[in-house]
This record gives C-alpha cells, structure tokens and sequence, in this order.
C-alpha cells in the first residue's frame, strides 16, 4: 500500500501551533496533537538501518502508539485480531448499531467517560435482556461493542457497534438456540428499551456543564432540555448478518482500531483550508465519494471532538465474552454447536513478528534484510525554568 500524499501529522505541524494559541485546550486534547505531530520523527528517536546486500541505508523514528493517531493502529489492531480468532464461534454474526440522538450527543461532549459509559451500559443491557426474553431469542448471547465518535464529515456523532452472535445458550444451558434466518431481535423493542434504559441511567449520572449549556447545571433545566429524546425513536440499526466468524473478523479488522479520519481521505492542505473525501450517507447516493473543505481550523476542531479520556476503553466484551467466565462460556458453546475446541491458531508475538519481518525487507534491492546499525536516541528539550 502506498504512502499517502499528505498525513494528518503535516496539517497538526503546519497550524497546530497557532490554533493553540488561539484556543484553551484540554490536556486529552494537548496530549493526542503532540504525540501525532511528533510520530516517527527524531523528536522521538529510531535507529539508523543498512541493508545487508546492496548497503542501502534509511533512518526509522519511532511511533508515538498514541490511539488517536492514524499511522499507529496498525500493530494495536493486528494484536488484537490475533487474540480473537481463536474466540469467535462456528455461527451467523449480526452488526447492529447504537446512536444517540443530537439533543443528547450535545452533552457528551462536555460529559465524554459518563455519557459514553451510559451508552455502552445501556446498549449492553437492552440486547442481553431482549435476548433472554422467551418471546424473542430466550437464550444468552455473546458480542463485542466497539464505540465510535465521529460521522464521515467529522462532525460529533456518538454510536456503539455490536457485533453479536446469531444465538446463544438456553436458560438451562442444555442447548445452543438459534435466531431466525436473517432476523435476529426487534430494532423496535430494542430502541425503546435502549432509549428507557439510557434516561433512567443519565438521571442517576453527575454531569457538569459550562459555556452555552451551563443552564443544564438545574435539573430542571436539564429535564427539559431531554424531556423531547423521551419521545423520539432512538436509532438501532441493523445490517446485513455476516456469512460466519470469518467475516466478522474481516469486519472487526475494519473497525475495532479506527481514528476519526485516516490519511487515506486526506486531499490537500493549501491556503489554510483541508480536504478531504467523506460519504454522505443520508444522500440517495450513500457510496459516492464526496470532497469537503475546512478551514484548518475548524477541520483540527472537529478532530479533536473525538479525543478520549485517557485510560477510557473504547472496545467491551458482554454476555458470553465477557471477560470474567470467557472461557467457560466459549467452551460449553463449542460443546452445544458440536465444534471442536480450536488449537492455538498462531503464536503470542506473530502478528507482531510479521510486520517487523515485512518492514525488515530492503525497499530498493528486494533481497536484502535491513540490519540495525545504530540507535537514535529521543531529543530532550531542556527543562523551563519554573
């Protein structure tokens, strides 16, 4: 795959400085823009390379594995995937999606770790528990919810994604029940106890609002401001099902380590405005590819939207997956399903080992091995005075 033309870290170097100094940042906001700008560059150190056949030598920096960062998933993803395969079960998977509506999207953004929290729990127990019911599946299922921020125009767009098993195990845990054919559970009843669940949780959660949303701080104020949600269909989406684990793991590498923008849609950067492809999916033509122009400050705004609370998990395992009896639950499924226990299907350390191998390959004879020669160590800028 070919190196794109332009890289986010270019546009945080080129008006980076000045949009701080025009704007008072938050420290998960100062953190991300630091790391991105100064990924693989000297300022974090490397080592100098040679090739063993033809002496071709290259400089390699760093990564800052900072997760906002678009050229450091990579690995994060490949990692993760490698710890999955061998969990997934011979059955259909389903992708249903969570959204919340703007009224309250608005307020996550002064509220990010309660309100995402909220989201995940809510969305996590309305599946769990229209499953069990007899009159729908009457069976615990297992799934993975993976929360994403953004919309294709970078605009704040709160969901959850829950890749779910097309069943689960009975109540008696006797037997593996299966969903219907192309149907899993009602978006419908899922919505409104989606939507139940969520407001009942929001009411107990201790919010803080400031600026334009500081009225909200009276309860009063803030019943109102939601008493409109109460009444509106919440958005559950569901796709089109999976043919089996094999595409859900195609999916989950797509999905599970995402940014809010890669460099791939990035176009151009000149005369102080960013471009950028997107899609419009709310458009007759959903796929059609589209271009946008921002100021570049308003396009680093609406990437910073979507900074996470430091040590805030982004990917959450419930039902059977969940992490404290995982590995009971999968083999009592493989049992009902009649599936034989999966070996180790790679070693810890190989996705790892691949991308360090594919990267060791000299870029200019083909033959050679890059050999470490040298390390370069990280620049330390002087301490300023208190």
């Amino acid at each position: 795959m070919s190196r794109p033309s332009l890289e986010l870290a270019s546009i945080f170097r080129q008006h980076g400085g000045s949009y701080r100094n025009q704007h008072a940042l938050a420290l998960e906001q100062l953190k991300p823009m630091h790391a991105i700008e100064i990924c693989r560059t000297a300022a974090l150190g490397g080592h100098i390379e040679r090739c063993g056949h033809c002496q071709h030598q290259r400089i390699s920096y760093n990564s800052c594995r900072n997760r906002h960062c678009p050229k450091c998933q990579t690995l994060a993803r490949q990692q993760w995937l490698e710890r999955r395969k061998g969990e997934l079960l011979p059955t259909t998977y389903y992708h249903l999606v969570f959204t919340l509506p703007p009224a309250i999207a608005q307020l996550a953004l002064q509220n990010k770790k309660a309100i995402y929290n909220i989201l995940f729990n809510a969305s996590a127990e309305a599946l769990l528990t229209i499953a069990r019911d007899p009159r729908h599946l009457g069976a615990s299922i297992g799934f993975f919810s993976i929360l994403h921020t953004w919309g294709q125009n970078l605009m704040h767009h709160p969901h959850v994604h829950c890749v779910v098993t097309g069943g689960g195990i009975d109540t008696a845990q006797q037997r593996w029940v299966s969903c219907r054919k192309n149907f899993f559970l009602s978006v419908r009843v899922l919505s409104r106890l989606f939507r139940r669940l969520f407001l009942e949780q929001l009411a107990k959660a201790k919010l803080s609002f400031h600026g334009q949303l500081v009225h909200l701080n009276e309860k009063a104020n803030l019943r109102g401001h939601l008493a409109a949600t109460r009444k509106q269909d919440w958005v559950v989406y569901a796709k089109a099902p999976f043919g089996g684990p094999d595409k859900a793991i195609e999916y989950l590498g797509r999905y599970t380590h995402k940014v809010a923008i890669g460099n791939h849609r990035l176009i151009g950067d000149s005369d102080g405005k960013v471009s950028f492809r997107y899609k419009n999916y709310s458009s007759p033509d959903p796929q059609r590819q589209r271009v946008m122009t921002l100021q570049a400050d308003e396009f680093i705004r609406r990437f910073l939207l979507h900074t996470i609370p430091a040590g805030f998990q982004r990917i959450r395992h419930y039902g059977l997956y969940a992490n404290r009896n995982r590995e009971a639950n999968l083999k009592l499924c493989r049992e009902l399903l009649k599936a034989p226990q999966p070996s180790l299907l790679s070693p810890p350390g190989k996705a790892k080992a691949e991308i360090i191998q594919a990267a060791s390959h000299c870029p200019v004879c083909k033959l050679g091995t890059m050999l470490r020669e040298m390390k370069l160590y990280p620049i330390r800028w002087p301490a300023r005075p208190p």
